[in-house]
This record gives structure tokens, C-alpha cells and sequence, in this order.
């Protein structure tokens, strides 16, 4: 039987949600984000890169 390794992106919370859009705000929720500083590894799927891009300048991504 064959490993299944799923690749996962560390994202890390650089920038303050504070002035930012709501849906910005509650894309940094869905991320698992809330406070500065906090990092969160996630599966990397289409739908996470698309939320990391819309807040990628609130966001730092690690591979």
C-alpha cells in the first residue's frame, strides 16, 4: 500500500486584519489565523491557495 504524504503549507500571520474588508478578516478565520504571529499548517489545496492569495499581504507562506 502506497503512503499518501499530503504536501502542507505553513502560514504564518504578518500583517493586522484591523482597517482590512470583512471578507478579509474572515478568510484570516477560515485560515485558522486570528493573532498576529500565529502560524497554522494547512493541506495545500486550490481553495487555500486562493485564500492565501487574497490576504498574501497580511499572510507569509512556507512550503
Amino acid at each position: 500500500m502506497a503512503q499518501d504524504k499530503k504536501k502542507t503549507l505553513k502560514i504564518t500571520q504578518t500583517g493586522s486584519p484591523i482597517r482590512r474588508d470583512k471578507t478579509q478578516r474572515a478568510t484570516l478565520v477560515g485560515l485558522g489565523l486570528n493573532k498576529m504571529r500565529r502560524t497554522v499548517e494547512v493541506t495545500d489545496t486550490p481553495e487555500v491557495r486562493g485564500q492565501v492569495r487574497k490576504v498574501h499581504h497580511l499572510v507569509s507562506v512556507e512550503d
